[in-house]
């Protein structure tokens, strides 16, 4: 596990600022006036937080402005000021599902968080250096049993020490990776990794960690004909290899593609009592989960998008009025260029992006079981 201090900043900024890469995004993050106010003032900037305001802030923001159709917010008044939480959030897209949490905190005058970002995305230059300077820590997820028990080990300590002492809040994904198929589910094994460092009973370690849970909507999902080919390999047994520069590919589209309209919910802090859960620690995770999916569930935004999905998923008028014929025809439009750019079994794929968009509709509103 690695993180940056402020001490690391100013040598970080300075690689970054030479690197060719660098200068080739920042075409697009910033006009060039705009970018070039900004290079004037690297050499000013001495912390992780004033990288964050004043040079992360606009790019995200003139990312938003440029790809979406806009943000909206609500739960914001769930989170305390005054005290750290653990987000625990459904996870979209690799960069902007946190980057965005950073906006919207800064913009409603609370401290940025801390974010867990697996090793495997951490190639060395350019974006390991831009996603420590965002208060990334690079968590390890390749080892051998005993490495990774104690990789978990030290993230568990980290996290647990972080939170309590109230230095500052984490940004933690309920699985481990992007949700592939639409649907969000938590898995248990991250609950069991932050109390391997707890020494109170199971309803106090975690009741100490504040966790928040966060819900991330996009009208139109990152990556989703990426995300179609990986599930489309497993659904019909393919060897799927991830390629070399699969996950920069991802971060790329996941930056410059269209996504519509976009909504962060920050839930209703999960508070436990004695009587509510099981002594079993795997029976205590599994229930904990649970009621981590239904407050995802319960803040996801459902977008015409979503309901459109549904309704040619069950071949139903089930939900026409959610959406208008323009949006269910965009909605067409898209998918079909989509799908028709990849390769396999055209309906079996088409039905594989279809349930991205529907499943969210499953979760909320139906049974959370399999379309």
């Amino acid at each position: 596990m690695e993180l940056f201090h402020n001490k690391d900043v100013p040598n970080a900024v300075e690689r970054l600022v030479k690197d060719p890469m660098f200068d080739s995004i920042a075409k697009f993050l910033w006009s060039d006036e705009e970018f070039q106010e900004i290079k004037a003032n690297f050499k000013n900037i001495n912390t992780v937080k004033e990288f964050q305001l004043n040079v992360m802030h606009s790019a995200i923001n003139n990312i938003l402005r440029s790809t979406s159709d806009g943000l909206s917010f609500s739960g914001i008044e769930n989170l305390d000021p005054n005290r750290s939480n653990l987000f625990i959030a459904n996870h979209r897209d690799i960069l902007l599902d946190t980057a965005i949490l950073q906006v919207l905190l800064v913009e409603n005058g609370l401290e940025t968080s801390e974010i867990t970002f697996g090793d495997n995305l951490m190639k060395p230059g350019f974006v390991t250096d831009l996603c420590h300077l965002n208060r990334m820590l690079s968590v390890k997820r390749t080892g051998t049993a005993r490495e990774l028990y104690s990789y978990s080990k030290d993230l568990s300590e980290y996290v647990r020490e972080t939170l309590v002492s109230n230095r500052n809040s984490v940004w933690l994904a309920q699985r481990g990776g992007r949700t592939k198929d639409g649907s969000d589910f938590t898995q248990p094994g991250l609950l069991k990794m932050l109390n391997m460092t707890g020494e109170k009973s199971l309803v106090e370690n975690f009741n100490e960690l504040h966790i928040l849970p966060l819900s991330i909507s996009f009208e139109y999902e990152p990556c989703d004909d990426l995300k179609t080919r990986e599930t489309y390999a497993k659904f019909t047994e393919i060897e799927y290899e991830k390629g070399e520069n699969e996950d920069m590919e991802s971060i790329r589209k996941g930056i410059l593609e269209p996504k519509g309209r976009i909504h962060f919910h920050f839930g209703t802090k999960i508070k436990l009592e004695e009587s509510q859960l099981e002594e079993n620690e795997n029976q205590f995770n599994k229930k904990l989960a649970m009621l981590i999916d239904e407050e995802v569930f319960k803040g996801y935004k459902l977008w015409p998008t979503n309901y459109a999905a549904f309704d040619l998923l069950k071949g139903t008028s089930a939900y026409s009025n959610e959406y208008s014929s323009e949006e269910m025809d965009a909605f067409k439009k898209h998918i079909n260029i989509k799908v028709n750019a990849l390769s396999g079994d055209k309906e079996l794929l088409l039905e594989t992006m279809l349930k991205i968009y529907a499943n969210p509709v499953l979760n909320k509103l139906l049974k959370p079981s399999s379309i």
